[in-house]
């Protein structure tokens, strides 16, 4: 379900630095040109493209986008040439070290990656910024979120198939019975949500709307101001359904006066490869717009251009 367009015939990665090159010699830079290469190559090829253009020219190809283009244009080049799992371990670094309560990039990568993902983005962290990121979360993030955020970054859970039906059953008596008291961020709460798989948490989910005869987040929305009943809502929106979850974030990002271009740019470069054409979707059905236009509509230049093709336009 992705909406990133890669030619049929790719030219070959010397061709494409060679072109890169060009566009950011001589006294203007091309950023057409940037966009009509770097927005149509998948991770692999944006991956061969920064070797080869560092073997080449002896510098890195980031160092040379960074000192040629600046702005929403700039970030929203950069995290799209990253690989996935160090685009993702820079958003973390930044989710963590500037976190505010209410923030949702660290559950976003937390919940809305596979367990294998995660892990990649783990050692990305490490990699790059030289400590762990369950230690920079610890860190920065204080209270009840760290309690959550902290072990939602460290886990690694089974990705199959099972269910355990009883322990669903079980599990959603435990949740109801904290919620009710208002204990949000009681231990049991924060065990089921952090270890159990994602297909063993939708059958608990499912087992608390069918014995309690509605979702468990409208009984997390007893106070819509709380960051942290916010933040438990997005934890479980991202597991049962990440379209919708992108879907809202993106709207918000461009509804308004102002445009959330942080936001807008980190969902469009996270999701292109993966599921932006069904975030896509669901956006036309509730907004009655094309994504693609409310995006031109509520941004310009480069950026737009750059966004527009990451969207899949031609």
């Amino acid at each position: 379900m992705a909406t990133l367009t890669v030619p049929a015939s790719v030219p070959a990665v010397g061709d494409d630095c060679e072109q890169l090159r060009k566009a950011f010699e001589g006294w203007g830079t091309n950023e057409a040109l940037i966009i009509s290469i770097l927005g149509h190559r998948d991770a692999a090829q944006r991956r061969a493209i920064r070797r080869h253009y560092a073997e080449t020219y002896g510098e890195e190809l980031l160092r040379s986008i960074t000192d040629e283009i600046s702005g929403d244009f700039e970030r929203a080049v950069i995290l799209w040439t990253l690989d996935p799992a160090e685009r993702d371990a820079v958003l973390a670094n930044e989710g963590a070290t500037k976190w505010q309560p209410g923030s949702p990039v660290l559950v976003e990568i937390a919940c809305a990656r596979g367990s294998a993902q995660l892990f990649a983005v783990r050692q990305a962290y490490h990699d790059r910024f030289k400590r762990s990121l369950e230690e920079d979360v610890a860190a920065h993030v204080t209270g009840d979120f760290r309690k959550l955020l902290v072990p939602l970054v460290s886990a690694y859970r089974y990705e199959g198939p099972e269910v355990n039906t009883r322990l669903a059953h079980s599990e959603a008596k435990i949740l109801q019975d904290k919620i009710e008291h208002k204990a949000y961020a009681d231990d049991e709460i924060i065990r089921i949500l952090t270890t159990r798989s994602k297909a063993q948490l939708l059958a608990t989910f499912n087992n608390y709307n069918d014995s309690f005869g509605h979702p468990i987040n409208k009984d997390l929305k007893a106070d819509p101001k709380d960051e942290f009943l916010k933040t438990l809502r997005a934890v479980i929106r991202c597991f049962t359904c990440p379209d919708r979850y992108f879907e809202k974030v993106v709207r918000l990002a461009i509804a308004g006066n102002g445009t959330d271009e942080n936001s807008l740019t980190r969902i469009i470069t996270t999701r292109a490869e993966v599921d932006l054409k069904l975030i896509k979707e669901v956006y036309q059905k509730r907004n009655s717009v094309p994504l693609e236009k409310a995006v031109a509509g509520d941004t310009s230049g480069d950026y737009e251009g750059m966004l527009l093709a990451l969207l899949g336009k031609e």
